[in-house]
């Protein structure tokens, strides 16, 4: 799942491709609702998000919770903290999930073998700064159908990359609590949104699946560009 991430951004040589192979990592299956690293802490290892997704999240007065991001299959929604020792927020499996930790000594010794890989991994981090800067322009200055718009083409798209999702379906596992915590909106206003979404036949939710019946329409709908996600592979009208 790392390499179809990184490659879904960048290409890999060969010989990078079997230095990340060689990676020591430590598996773990974690359940849902479980945090992975919470904020405070002082992480030795980076994680990798095999099967399942993962959120950050942010807790203020009175246990309210912000959802700063949501995580598929390739992410490394911890790579920062190889840089930054002291983590600022929680990280926490939305759905059952296994998670694969891979030491910071081992991405350090990669990075300093494979200099091209040291900025991929870099970019990747640069494009994760392009979603937060798309979540917080969403926030402020778009609609609440327009922020939901947003989010699922952009979910779309990050599990087409890695091959999670196709003929505009795919996973979507968060209540409706998630999505506002998500978007700042509350629970009676995400419904509504849903409703008109599917009124105007743009989707349809069936079970923890998103089926996007009108693409162009929804992209149109929340004026979607895709160029912060610098993807190699894209979804077609």
């Amino acid at each position: 799942m790392l390499l179809r991430r990184l490659e879904s951004i960048a290409t890999l040589s060969d010989e990078e491709r079997e230095a990340i192979q060689r990676l020591p990592i430590n598996v773990r299956v974690l359940k849902a609702g479980q945090d992975i690293v919470r904020d405070g802490e002082r992480p030795s290892q980076s994680c990798l998000l095999v099967e399942g997704w993962a959120f950050r999240y942010k807790l203020i007065h009175e246990g309210r919770r912000q959802i700063l991001s949501f995580h598929v299959p390739g992410d490394l929604p911890d790579l920062q903290s190889l840089h930054i020792h002291t983590m600022d927020h929680n990280l926490a499996t939305l759905t059952n999930a296994t998670v694969a930790f891979i030491p910071h000594d081992g991405l350090r010794e990669l990075t300093r073998h494979f200099p091209d890989v040291a900025a991929i991994l870099w970019r990747e981090t640069l494009v994760d700064a392009g979603v937060f800067r798309e979540w917080m322009t969403g926030m402020g200055r778009r609609s609440a159908y327009e922020r939901l718009a947003h989010l699922f083409c952009e979910l779309y798209l990050k599990l087409q990359a890695v091959g999670l999702a196709d003929e505009h379906r795919c996973p979507l596992p968060m209540t409706q609590s998630d999505l506002g915590d998500a978007l700042g909106l509350s629970n009676v206003h995400v419904n509504r949104t849903l409703q008109e979404m599917r009124g105007k036949g743009l989707i349809t939710l069936r079970g923890n699946a998103l089926i996007i019946e009108r693409w162009n329409e929804l992209l149109r709908a929340c004026e979607f560009d895709p160029t912060y996600l610098h993807l190699e592979k894209r979804a077609a009208g």
